[in-house]
């Protein structure tokens, strides 16, 4: 079977996580995914299959005899995907032969356009997945799923010999907790992969470090009428808020190792308001910084408006795994050197965003991640080919090979 074949039934399967549940996982939707996949890794051979009280699946790879002493490597991705656009059924669409041009998304009114994905015209002839621009995909990361499970499959039909290998597949990453429960000891690898990213080819050790900020708003609310010098609009003190910074230091704005400020929702009225913003930043030095200018807005305003009326909180979220990868580039090495044997030019990409592979890295489980060929992920135009799926499967195919070496 082919990675694209499994991915679609996958795709099938909603999965999405919600960042506001207090359970774990965050939606019991993901458990059917689990289940699925687990019995599709006992029919490979796949040995000590779990799925856990949180919605880990484990198995195990026991080493060809005669390897038994090789690295053991594991290779992870996860089963949820973005609450965005998976409210109804997901119905993925196959364009045969595409010709790299304008492609309507069903009826849906959108089209997927070389204008805004220039990469486009470089997937000519492929067979491209796509949706019918009303739902995401789902290949952010069931693409990774797909092509792991299908690495299972050959290593067995091929007969190629490898040493002890592990599989965990993890829910709830699209919110920032898919390693909150995570087993290590259960796993019991000494290196992994996730295989979580974008184009085929990539290989990713740098990461965002990043944190959530809320501003809390208490205004006080009197009729407009007689209200001079007393009313404190709340929703007025968020823009201010907003307008202290930098214009262009925004998501849309900034590229490679730019920072940002991205708000992300807001609400509220006269007597209170809310803003949330998301802050990144490669450098740590730097997102510190950014977390300093939030506190001085926080100052400057409770001295304008009186104490009280602003409260920032600050939760840290993951940090860049380059502080853990660079003691150990093997990984980064034989990465490339996967790639390479599989036909494809390794990208040395620079993930504007994190990975469960950021926690797992700092847990002690060094872990970059690799690309399973998708693009313009967490949306309505996320697409991928089934050629680039083949081409992932066949790096990591050559990479337990690397390591049983």
């Amino acid at each position: 079977m082919r990675a694209y074949e499994r991915f679609l039934n996958y795709a099938a399967i909603r999965t999405p996580s919600d960042e506001n549940s207090d359970t774990y996982p965050s939606t019991k939707c993901q458990f059917n995914l689990a289940y699925v996949l687990a019995g599709e890794m006992k029919e490979l051979g796949v040995q000590d299959v779990e799925v856990s009280e949180y919605c880990y699946v484990y198995g195990k790879i026991p080493a060809t005899p005669g390897y038994e002493n090789k690295t053991k490597i594991g290779f992870i991705a996860h089963m949820d995907t973005v609450s965005d656009f998976c409210d109804h059924d997901i119905t993925p669409v196959l364009h045969e032969n595409y010709d790299g041009k304008d492609l309507p998304l069903g009826t849906s009114g959108r089209t997927l356009s070389v204008k805004n994905f220039p990469h486009l015209p470089s997937l000519t002839g492929r067979t491209l997945i796509t949706t019918d621009g009303t739902t995401v995909l789902g290949a952010d990361d069931k693409a990774g799923i797909a092509e792991i499970l299908t690495m299972v499959e050959r290593l067995n039909a091929e007969n190629i010999p490898h040493g002890p290998l592990r599989i965990a597949f993890t829910p709830d990453e699209e919110i920032g907790t898919g390693t909150a429960n995570f087993d290590l000891e259960k796993f019991d690898a000494e290196y992994a992969y996730t295989l979580d990213g974008g184009p085929e080819g990539e290989v990713e050790y740098e990461t965002f470090n990043a944190c959530g900020a809320t501003f809390e708003i208490e205004g006080f609310n009197v009729h407009p009428g007689s209200s001079k010098n007393t009313m404190i609009n709340a929703c007025l003190v968020g823009f201010e808020i907003n307008s202290m910074l930098p214009g262009c230091e925004t998501p849309r704005g900034t590229e490679g190792y730019e920072g940002f400020y991205h708000l992300t929702d807001m609400s509220g009225d006269v007597a209170h308001a809310t803003l949330h913003y998301i802050l990144r930043d490669h450098d740590s030095h730097s997102l510190e910084a950014r977390k300093n200018t939030l506190r001085l807005i926080e100052k400057n305003l409770n001295e304008k408006w009186g104490a009280g009326t602003v409260t920032l909180t600050i939760k840290d979220q993951y940090r860049n795994m380059k502080e853990i990868i660079v003691d150990h580039m093997h990984l980064i090495e034989n990465a490339r050197l996967a790639w390479q044997t599989a036909g494809v030019t390794p990208i040395n990409s620079v993930v504007r965003g994190g990975t469960d592979g950021c926690q797992l890295s700092f847990m002690g489980l060094p872990c970059p991640n690799l690309g399973t060929g998708g693009y313009a992920y967490h949306g309505p135009f996320e697409h991928i080919t089934a050629e680039a799926m083949d081409k992932s499967t066949d790096m990591v195919v050559e990479l337990v090979k690397i390591y049983a070496k």
